[in-house]
């Protein structure tokens, strides 16, 4: 079978992986598209910092047992058709499209499908899915914009975490996939004002399509000079941002972080206490965020084509994460297996 794996920081093709075989409660599907998430991009170049730190926030108990030395199975934004079902389990008909959040269930207990030895992942021709955690797609859903069921309800978990009214102004900074998935959470909750900040022509222009109704450039000044938001949600992840929103934003901001910074950071706790400022740090979805996601683009509610930026085949996956780190051409590229 065939496969993109990770092997020594970079994406590999390989067309000797051996079939996966479903178990009771699991079925084997065919992937139909996979989206490149920028914390795939992150682990192919910093592995072992993301497994040392999250051993480091989860115990020993929640450390992930993953090998840099061997290869490493990747992609977890995924829509598939299910081919056959494991002994004795109860599920959809073959042919049936589906998504499921990205969690493989067994006897030995669960497995993330983010990086793993062992479990496959969204960039192999065939995978293995919870039969319990499966969702048909509806309406004859894109399979490519179902695949991205899955960064949508990241965006909408930020945005059902900040508690955000629609006649609250939102500032988003930075416009990369994750703010992106703010933007049109923030759009489908009928927020009514919506600003997006990010350095790139492209990136506010893709803000404007998701639904921003002001885009700024912080080339040309701090956002916060001309817009009083109450709720500011960071989706950089780079050192520095944090603090800088804390100088700047207004007295009773809520702000949440959404961007991932694995560096140490410095923070100056006096400009939180002096505005009363709330910070929530925000991770993954619900399964019940993960459906809502599903729905909403089924209904045309969210429209993530113009999020779409490239398609390649699994040969294809080391270069396209090369080019992903060019935000001028590319915000989301999708595995076509």
């Amino acid at each position: 079978m065939r496969a993109s794996v990770l092997r020594d920081g970079r994406m590999v093709y390989r067309d000797d992986v051996a079939d996966p075989v479903p178990g009771p409660g699991q079925v084997l599907v065919a992937v139909r598209s996979c989206g490149i998430c920028g914390s795939d991009l992150h682990f192919a170049a910093h592995g072992s910092q993301v497994l040392k730190m999250t051993a480091e926030a989860a115990g020993a108990a929640g450390a992930m047992d993953v090998d840099l030395s061997r290869d490493i199975f990747m992609g977890h934004e995924f829509s598939a058709e299910i081919l056959e079902a494991g002994p004795d389990t109860d599920t959809h008909p073959a042919g049936t499209m589906v998504t499921s959040l990205p969690i493989l269930l067994s006897a030995k207990g669960f497995d993330p499908m983010v990086y793993s030895n062992s479990t496959l992942g969204g960039y192999a021709e065939r995978i293995l899915l919870s039969a319990p955690l499966l969702l048909p797609i509806p309406n004859g859903l894109d399979p490519r914009h179902a695949a991205l069921t899955e960064p949508m309800s990241v965006g909408l978990h930020a945005v059902n975490k900040s508690n955000i009214e629609r006649g609250e102004t939102a500032l988003v900074i930075g416009c990369g996939p994750i703010g992106i998935a703010i933007i049109a959470a923030l759009r489908l909750r009928g927020v009514e004002s919506i600003v997006a900040a990010d350095f790139s022509p492209k990136r506010r222009e893709l803000a404007t399509a998701m639904g921003a109704h002001q885009v700024l450039d912080p080339a040309q000044g701090s956002p916060f000079d001309s817009v009083k938001a109450r709720v500011v949600f960071e989706a950089v992840g780079v050192p520095g941002i944090i603090d800088d929103v804390l100088r700047r934003a207004r007295w009773g901001t809520r702000l949440v972080v959404a961007g991932v910074c694995m560096q140490p950071d410095e923070v100056h706790p006096f400009f939180a206490i002096a505005k009363e400022i709330n910070v929530q740090f925000v991770l993954a979805q619900t399964p019940e965020e993960f459906a809502e996601s599903l729905r909403a683009l089924a209904e045309g509610e969210i429209d993530v084509a113009p999020m779409i930026t490239g398609e390649v085949g699994l040969d294809g996956v080391g270069a396209a994460f090369d080019d992903l780190a060019d935000p001028e051409r590319h915000c989301k590229i999708l595995v076509t297996p």
